[in-house]
């Protein structure tokens, strides 16, 4: 869950906010694998090389993936249902 404390959030979001500077100028076909990268190499470095570190490294992505439809796809498509139409 990536609600942190406040005082948490700001020893990172200086950092992530130049880092999503620099993948944002990047040409959009490049942003997807540029994400890919840089995300893998953070858990590779935090996470040692051992099943059980690997199966939370896991379950944290999978976590991240479900809060991300949660909080951002899911209320983007109740939007564009009202916009269009629901699927009948």
């Amino acid at each position: 869950m990536p609600y942190i404390d406040k005082n948490q959030r700001e020893k990172y979001d200086k950092i992530i906010n130049e880092l999503a500077k620099i993948v944002s100028e990047e040409k959009e076909e490049l942003q997807d694998g540029d994400m890919n990268y840089i995300i893998t190499k953070l858990i590779k470095k935090i996470y040692p090389l051992k099943y059980r570190h690997i199966n939370r490294a896991m379950g944290m992505l999978e976590c991240i993936k479900q809060e991300f439809y949660r909080r951002v796809a899911g209320p983007y498509e109740d939007i564009k249902i009202k916009e269009n139409g629901d699927v009948e």
